[in-house]
């Protein structure tokens, strides 16, 4: 699902620890606040590509007018992990 934050509507949203997200300013300018329970620790930082074949994700813009990260374009597609 999506969700629209912004200054107008002064809404949050809390995401449980080990749930994958992703969000997209569309505006030019933007602030984005993050509370969490625990310091920062790159070897525990992952990822899943914003244009994922399974998840298909309706970002509702047009990418070629955006700008995306080089961390964010290197994500890969998402896989289920089967034991």
């Amino acid at each position: 699902f999506s969700f629209v934050l912004s200054g107008d509507n002064r809404k949050a949203l809390f995401i449980p620890k080990g749930f994958a997200h992703g969000y997209l300013t569309i505006s030019d300018k933007a602030s984005v606040n993050y509370l969490v329970d625990n310091y920062y620790n790159k070897n525990a930082e992952r990822g899943i590509s914003y244009k994922d074949k399974f998840l298909k994700i309706d970002w509702g813009v047009d990418f070629s007018k955006i700008l995306i990260s080089k961390k964010d374009m290197d994500f890969s597609d998402y896989k289920w992990i089967k034991k």
